[in-house]
Parts: structure tokens; sequence; C-alpha cells
């Protein structure tokens, strides 16, 4: 299958100069060739082409990477609000977690789904429960995902063999499914919420199977706190005592580290994943991404969960994660553009199942997306990137395609029936209005 993309301005990496009425080659998948010659000056270029998407002027650039959510938490949008992270996962979110049903998270992680395309998302890293049917949503709406289950328990007893299992069992069953779309991690749920011998037993498994984990990490100042009261130590040198640092880890938060920990993040060249929304509206704090960038360390954007944000609107947290770097630091030279830009999208990573993606250049996955620049907040356009960072909407995204396929259109999802989720994820929303009013 030969797809043609024509007259579109190119942004193919943070670094290079905009591409104006530029076109692209997708063969089977992956981008084959791109050009900024006229088509009277192709010489065969599009020659055998099965399908032309045309660009109108169109700004096409890849797709971005939501690096840590909970896809089925969109049942929870709204769910308990302006609380402690600790009282709103003890007290409310847990117990309601507990009455999920996996066809719940199934319609749920579909609609998260939904939303993620509408915002330019291209990949997601999903971290929940009945992950085989967060699984099937990303295996029928076509975007790619690196998929775990949550483990929580604090000793190997038979709960806590139980946990492993199910994430080893993942592995098992989806780890390179729908045509290689699905990779699987392991996902210890935090520090504080799974015991010293769960973690040895996560890190070699992890090694074995050579998957990453994907963990929550210092996201507090009372897990911090905790940590030393309980172990001596931080968090993070914890994990490393451990041995989990010795595979590839993505952490998400990193807000509360001191230099040791920096150092040890660095030294094992850990993903951090910032969580701007989700962190700002339970007050657990601002990432220093400048000071963790400083050392080196690669830093993705996420949204967490639609229970903590309330939305999965990526243009959105690029945004604020520029922001709140420069009011944190008091310089607004903090996190420019391109940087911001590259983070979104995964461009300098090379793990993860991210080695093919985050520019637009010969054999990188044609996992891309246009935006509509006709709306009042895009003019003038001096920068098209400062433009997408500052001024951009999610509703711009107009065009949405991963491995070649196109996902969405002139803002319809063309994979799945939106109505039909949409009414699906309603319905399940009366059982849980019936639970939250029975607790006010």
């Amino acid at each position: 299958m030969k797809t043609l993309l024509r007259n579109f301005d190119i942004i193919t990496t943070s670094k290079s100069p905009l591409i104006d009425g530029g076109s692209l080659l997708i063969e089977d998948g992956i981008i084959r060739e791109v050009t900024d010659r006229p088509p009277s000056e192709w010489n065969g270029f599009a020659d055998g082409v099965d399908e032309i998407v045309e660009g109108n002027g169109r700004l096409l650039l890849p797709g971005f990477v939501n690096a840590h959510t909970h896809l089925g938490m969109t049942i929870f949008r709204g769910y308990a609000e302006d609380l402690q992270l600790d009282e709103w996962l003890e007290e409310w979110i847990w117990p309601a977690e507990e009455k999920l049903t996996p066809e719940e998270v199934y319609w749920g992680s579909l609609l998260a789904v939904i939303e993620s395309i509408k915002s330019g998302v291209t990949t997601v890293a999903d971290m929940y429960f009945y992950m085989d049917e967060a699984a099937r949503a990303i295996e029928v709406s076509g975007i790619r995902g690196l998929i775990s289950y949550g483990v929580i328990a604090d000793g190997l007893d038979a709960h806590g063999q139980s946990e492993v299992e199910a994430a080893v069992r993942l592995i098992d069953d989806w780890d390179g499914a729908a045509q290689g779309r699905i990779g699987v991690a392991l996902s210890p749920h935090a520090p504080y919420t799974c015991g010293d011998d769960v973690w040895r037993k996560i890190a070699a498994v992890a090694e074995d199977k050579c998957v990453p984990i994907h963990t929550h990490l210092a996201e507090t100042r009372g897990e911090v706190d905790g940590s030393f009261d309980d172990y001596g130590i931080s968090p993070v040198e914890r994990l490393e005592n451990l041995g989990v640092m010795k595979n590839d880890v993505m952490a998400a938060h990193c807000i509360y580290v001191d230099d040791k920990d920096v150092g040890i993040l660095a030294d094992h060249d850990v993903f951090c994943l910032h969580n701007p929304t989700s962190n700002t509206k339970l007050a657990s704090g601002i990432a220093p991404v400048e000071r963790l960038q400083q050392a080196g360390i690669q830093i993705g954007i996420a949204t967490d969960g639609a229970a903590s944000n309330n939305d999965l609107d990526m243009i959105e947290e690029i945004r604020l994660a520029a922001l709140l770097s420069k009011v944190s630091g008091g310089d607004p030279e903090n996190l420019p553009v391109r940087k911001v830009y590259s983070m979104a999208t995964g461009e300098d990573v090379s793990r993860f199942g991210l080695e093919k993606g985050g520019a637009i250049s010969e054999d990188m996955n044609a996992d891309l997306i246009a935006i509509d620049r006709s709306a009042p907040h895009w003019t003038p356009e001096y920068d098209s990137l400062s433009n997408l960072v500052y001024s951009a909407k999610s509703g711009d995204v107009d065009l949405v395609m991963v491995a070649g396929k196109v996902l969405m259109d002139g803002g319809e999802i063309k994979t799945v029936d939106e109505q039909e989720v949409l009414n699906k994820v309603k319905e399940i929303a009366r059982k849980y209005n019936t639970i939250r009013k029975g607790k006010e």
C-alpha cells in the first residue's frame, strides 16, 4: 500500500526548518521519502501510489506521545475533586475501582483513545488493570500503546504472586500484538504500594523478558518522607538498591528529587514522565524539568489519567509544561518551544517502542498528524512551532494517521463508532454516580 501526502507544510524535526509545500511517500506504514520539490520535478516520485491525501497547506508533524496515562480512568472523570492525593486515592478512587468490570474498562479505555486521537496523540503509555480490555481498545482504534498491569502488593504472598503473574501474562499475550503496535511493560504501581520482594521479582522478570518498567516515583513530599521514615533512603535510591534501575525504567512524576536522586536517574538513563496538569490539580508540585534536563535526563510529557486531569488534551499539556517550567524557575528561557515540542513527540527517545518515531524522515513510522491553521488564534504565524505550543487548540488537529492508516480525518474518527462509545460510558457513569452520591 502506497500513500502520497501532498502539499503539506512539514515539521520534520524540532531543529529543522519548515518545509513549505512538501510531500511525502508512505509505503506499508513507513515513510519512504520526503521532498520539497514541486510535482513538476518529481520524476517518478509518486508512481504507483494507491491513495493521495491532500494537505491544502495544513501543518504536518509527528504524532504526540502521551508518556503516562490510565486510559480506563475516564470512567472517573470528575468523580472526586479538590482533594489531597492520599485522600483522593484511598477514600474515593480505589474503592470505586474495586467495582469496575472488564467491560467498563474497555469502554472507558476506548473513550480515552478517542479523546487522545482528537488531540493528536498517536502513542500512549497506559498503566491500569483489566489490561486485556485496554489492549483491545488500542487494537481496534489503530493507535500505538505501551500497556502494563499496575501491580499493588506488599510481598510475594498468594496475592503478590497473583499480581506478578497477571503482569507477566500480559507480556505473553500482547507484546508485539496488533502488527507490532502494542508493547508491554511491567508496572509496580509505586514504591509505597509494593514491597521489596515484589520489586526484586519485577526487576528480574523485566530483565528476563526484555521489557521496560513503568512506575510512579517521587510524586509527593509525603511519599518521599515516608520512604526515609521506613527505609532511611529516598524512593529513587531504594529502587536503585533493589536492582530496578538496571532495566529500562519509565518514572512518572519525579517531583521530589534531590541532587543524589537526580544523579541516580541520570546514571541509569531513566525516562522521566512529566504530568503538569495532574500534578498542579492535586497540588503535588512541579517537576524540576530544567534540573533534570541539565543532568542529561530525557523527559516525556503526559496527561496522567482523566480522573486527575480531567482531560487528555496533549496540546494543553505541552503549553502548561512550558509555562510551569518558566514560572517555577523564574526564567522565561526555561523549556523553550523546540525543546518542549521534542519532548511531546518523543523525538529524542530511542527506547520504549519509540525508536522509529518523533521525526518525519525516511524509514520512520508514518505516525503523523495534520493541523488546520485557519482559526483566528493561528494568525499571524511568524513561527509555526511557537504557535503550536502557545496558541494551538486540540480542535485544530484535523488528520491523524498511525502506520500510514488514517484514524481521523476532518475531526471524524474513522476506526470506531464515537457516539456508541459516548453512550456506553454515560450508561456506565450512572452506576458510579449512585455510589458517589452515597458517599457525599
